[in-house]
């Protein structure tokens, strides 16, 4: 089929698949899916969306589709890759003409230009570059235009390959263009400020073009160049940005604030304070020299009447990150030896220094603190309005970057860090202005106060040897949180926002019962702002390492109370997750004592889990709060099943979509359940249903998966196995053969449990797995973990199960063609070979059990191997045995008497009720039931009586005499 008669039906599928109807929407979309990997398909699509006459939805679609061709299949390596002569072709005509009239198909072409680049240039591509370059330099607007923004998405693309080799190319490419380029962003950019004053039509096109010559220069000036303190042009072109940065901001002071220039015009002023800050984050080095101009600027416009009527909120954003990123930039900071530093590093101080004198650090300062910590009437305004947006608002991560008031917090700490000398008089100063409460009428007076304790808070850790603070508190802060008046409530949330601040930096702990008062005040605030911010300080103050449950219990019923009365009063979803974080973390300081005030909160929580259905991140928080409801209700906390299991079900079932943001959670809420039961019901052991799905899931929940069988394990072990333990084991047969060496383990502890709790029906259960495990010791496992929990289950079977032990030899050596006797040989040989590969002393004890468990025996292989089973019961003896210094005895301390209780020191957490079950499972092991002394001299007589004084004294003569003496050492002290 030629490629018009292609287009043709191409063009009809397109149309189809812009189609509202599904019924002709679906079958196009299955036609386009399978032509996706014929030949010519994607000249099919060049024809139809580059053919300006068609339908503009149609061309659309038509480059999205080639768009993403070009990421399947446009490598050498892919399957079903392109053929070189119709890739040569597509290049060619992506590149013949730069005439799109729709922006967003252009913007597209441009992208997909540079997904190939990315791929072929310059090797398989080498005339993009002259092309692109060339078009540029048309009269033709649009022509000039669209080649402008396919160089620009080339540039930017190209900028990004990491590879030394790809760099080196880039390298060259900007070296090359670069004098153009510049020439090109001069020309543009005074064609707009000189157009400006004419009219805004033509005005408009050339700061367009200014502005995408200006993303080429930016990616051109940071990644193209190695040395770039070396090239004159760049750095004539850095200090030009400045000067064009004073005429644009004076340009965009002069327009209407209405005009269509306006939005671009501020594009453009960013685009050149990113062309800075990128320049100072690759190269800090090379922008020495523009230190001190860069400070000049951003500090004049900023914090001094420079800036007034011309700055706008994004610019002084900008402004700030570029004295912050100066200020804290550990290129520009001496080692404490400045002989060790660099030269340029030494350079660079000196500037800073002479730069932030008393003056101007003074001045920025208080500028920060009295200007642009001050409530703003939006914010106040916001407050009124929705006081739980204002309550809860961002400010981590790098909001810095962006808004104005994290930016102004992050610079002030930054600088007042780098110059705590110097500024720590300034604030306390401003703090000693402000003593005793403001008046109520005096709003200005309330607004710079907030913004003073505001810069008190920020400063903690710095002002730590400064400000006494618990003096303060007592003297003024409680006072001020005392002063219940309507416009007083500003100051209320900011001392409570303070105090949390100080809690875990200078806060004596006597002085905190007066704290958790006052939070029991403010906890019933008429302001919701002021109890949302209350109850955050309190997460603070419980969760600081200083808390002590003793000192909060008095006010315990009170402020949980008063924290599930906020819970239901606030509206927002990510109000009500930030309360509920509050509630799970008080829950888990206080622990048991949480009890007997549960009860609304868990009437509640099923009511707020069935409205918060579309909000999986609340649900999420519900999840976390129900871990630590349950960790501090313990056994009690079977009467949350009705509600409980529904929600382990739902976020733990891989068919259910909520399972997505709900399974890491749900997983951990499913074991803190099951750890804390007290005893199976139908429905706990129903739930186990979902683990099939999520062990084929493989993913990193896979350990809490096996922690999940296991507590079923230790709960209910007949049960649970009768149920479920076929489908287990087909499970883990998968499983085992295709996961890493820690997963193996893993599954493996699950099946050494089984055999502890059950050593009779376990090894039956589990039969499919065991013959690789013994066949793993034979060959000698390489990786000691792994073949330490072989020898554990080996172990288990040969001193529990006698009889499953023979029949599984017995299954091998047939499979092996090899006597019994001679494969029991060989695998007592490997377990004393590879003992040392057991690190824990429970193992260590049951291989020392398990083989003598053998004797006594007249079979000769057992005879042969005596020597060192003996060795190994010596070792496990010295492992084991503890000599009572007032006796002279041995004792075996893994030996576990039934009247010990788990001891709890007041550090510890109570035992949960799996602890306590694994406590009587102890009681029934061999390891910690029988005395290893005993045994092995139980072991020995019977071996002596069976063989008679000769043959035992002969048997005893394999033994190096050595270990004979260290046996009869603990044996004596009986």
């Amino acid at each position: 089929m030629d490629i018009n008669s292609a287009s043709t039906v191409v063009l009809q599928a397109l149309t189809q698949a812009t189609s509202q109807d599904t019924a002709i929407l679906k079958p196009a979309e299955e036609r386009l899916k399978q032509w996706e990997t014929q030949p010519g398909f994607y000249s099919a699509l060049l024809n139809i969306f580059t053919n300006h006459t068609l339908d503009v939805n149609v061309r659309w679609l038509a480059v999205l589709y080639f768009k993403n061709g070009i990421d399947r299949y446009w490598r050498r390596i892919a399957p079903h890759a392109l053929a070189e002569e119709e890739k040569t072709s597509l290049r060619a005509g992506l590149i013949a003409n730069f005439n799109e009239p729709v922006n967003q198909i252009a913007i597209q072409i441009g992208v997909l230009i540079a997904k190939i680049a990315r791929l072929d240039c310059p090797r398989n591509w080498p005339e993009l570059i002259p092309t692109l370059l060339e078009s540029v330099r048309v009269q033709d607007d649009l022509r000039q235009h669209r080649a402008l923004l396919a160089f620009y998405h080339v540039t930017k693309t190209l900028a990004s390959k990491k590879l030394v080799a790809d760099k080196k190319l880039f390298q060259e490419l900007a070296s090359g263009i670069y004098s153009f380029v510049c020439s090109l962003w001069n020309h543009h950019a005074d064609s707009f400020l000189q157009q400006i004053c004419i009219g805004e039509t033509a005005a408009i096109n050339s700061l367009e073009r200014t502005l995408l010559s200006l993303k080429v220069l930016r990616k051109l000036t940071a990644h193209g160049f190695v040395e770039p303190h070396k090239n004159l042009e760049l750095m004539g072109f850095l200090n030009t940005v400045f000067e064009r940065l004073k005429q644009f901001l004076e340009c965009r002071r002069q327009i209407n604030a209405e005009s269509s220039c306006s939005e671009k015009l501020e594009k453009t002023i960013i685009l050149f304070t990113k062309v800075l800050l990128d320049f100072l984050d690759y190269h800090p080095f090379s922008f020495i020299s523009l230190i001190r101009r860069s400070l000049e600027f951003a500090v004049s416009y900023t914090f001094t009447s420079a800036g007034e009527g011309v700055v706008f909120e994004r610019f002084i954003v900008q402004c700030m990150n570029l004295i912050k990123m100066i200020v804290k930039n550990d290129a520009y900071k001496p080692a404490k030896n400045t002989e060790a530093s660099k030269p340029e590093t030494l350079e660079a101080h000196e500037i800073k220094k002479y730069f932030f004198n008393y003056s101007t650090l003074t001045e920025i300062c208080r500028r920060l603190v009295s200007h642009y910590f001050l409530l703003t009437p939006e914010e106040l305004s916001m407050w009124e309005e929705d006081p739980e947006g204002f309550a809860v608002e961002e400010a981590g991560g790098d909001s810095y970057k962006y808004s104005l008031r994290p930016c102004t917090e992050v610079l002030f700490l930054d600088v007042f860090h780098e110059y705590s000398q110097t500024l720590t008089p300034v604030l306390l100063e401003m703090v000693q202005n402000l003593h005793g409460p403001t008046n109520v009428e005096d709003t200005v007076g309330l607004v710079i106060k907030d913004a003073v304790y505001n810069a008190i808070g920020l400063a903690a850790y710095e002002l730590f040897d400064n400000v006494d603070f618990d003096q303060w508190f007592k003297s003024q802060l409680l006072a001020e949180l005392q002063v219940t008046h309507i416009r007083y409530k500003v100051i209320r949330r900011r001392v409570i926002w303070l105090i949390g601040q100080w809690i875990s930096v200078k806060f004596k702990s006597e002085l905190r019962p007066m704290l958790y008062e006052a939070i029991l005040n403010l906890m019933q605030d008429q302001d919701r702002v002021v109890r949302i911010e209350t109850a955050t300080t309190l997460k603070l103050a419980v969760d600081d390492f200083a808390f002590r449950t003793e000192q909060f219990l008095p006010y315990l019923e009170n402020i949980f109370g008063l924290l599930f009365q906020l819970l239901q009063q606030v509206t927002e979803c990510d109000t009500k997750m930030h309360v509920l974080h509050i509630i799970s973390c008080v829950i888990e300081r206080v622990g048991m004592q949480i009890r007997p005030y549960v009860g609304c909160l868990v009437q509640y929580l099923p009511l707020l889990w069935k409205q918060s259905e579309d909000h999986n991140m609340l649900r999420c928080a519900i999840l976390t709060t129900l871990i630590h409801l349950v960790q501090g209700l313990g056994a009690d906390s079977k009467n949350l099943y009705p509600f409980l299991l529904p929600v382990i079900q739902l976020s733990t079932d891989v068919t259910q979509p909520p399972h997505v943001y709900l399974l890491e959670d749900g997983l951990e809420l499913w074991l803190a359940t099951l750890e804390n039961s007290p005893s199976i019901t139908p429905e706990l052991l129903g739930v186990f249903q979902n683990m099939s799905a999520l062990l084929e899931l493989s993913s990193e929940n896979v350990k809490t998966c096996f922690q999940i069988i296991n507590a079923y394990i230790f709960l209910t072990s007949s049960e649970f196995l009768q149920n479920f333990a076929a489908g287990l084991c087909q499970s883990f047969c998968e499983l085992m053969q295709d996961i890493t060496t820690e997963g193996q383990v893993q599954v493996l502890k699950v099946v050494e449990n089984v055999l502890k709790v059950n050593p009779i029906l376990g090894p039956q259960m589990f039969q499919p797995l065991l013959p690789s495990v013994l066949k793993g010791i034979l060959d000698g496992e390489r990786y000691p973990v792994v073949m330490s929990t072989y020898l554990g289950i080996t172990g288990r079977v040969l001193l529990q199960n006698t009889v499953f032990f023979s029949s599984l030899l017995n299954q091998i050596a047939l499979e092996l063609n090899q006597e019994m006797d001679q494969l029991l040989g060989n695998l007592i040989e490997m377990w004393v070979e590879r003992m040392d590969n057991i690190t824990q002393p429970e193992r260590r004890k049951l291989s020392a059990l398990a083989l003598l468990s053998l004797l006594p025996s007249e079979n000769s292989v057992i005879q042969d191997k005596f020597c060192g089973i003996i060795n190994i019961c010596v070792e496990a003896l010295h492992d084991v045995m503890s000599e009572d210094p007032d006796s002279g005895t041995y004792k075996d301390c893994m030996v576990i008497s039934h009247f010990e209780e788990l001891k709890v020191s007041e550090d510890e957490e109570p035992p949960t009720e799996q602890d306590k079950r694994k406590k009587l499972l102890a009681l029934k092991d061999p390891v910690h039931s029988v005395s290893l002394q005993q045994f092995v001299f139980e072991k020995l007589k019977a071996q002596q009586e069976l063989l008679g004084e000769q043959g035992f004294q002969n048997l005893m003569e394999s033994v190096d005499t050595d270990i004979v003496r260290q046996l009869q050492g603990f044996l004596q002290k009986l």
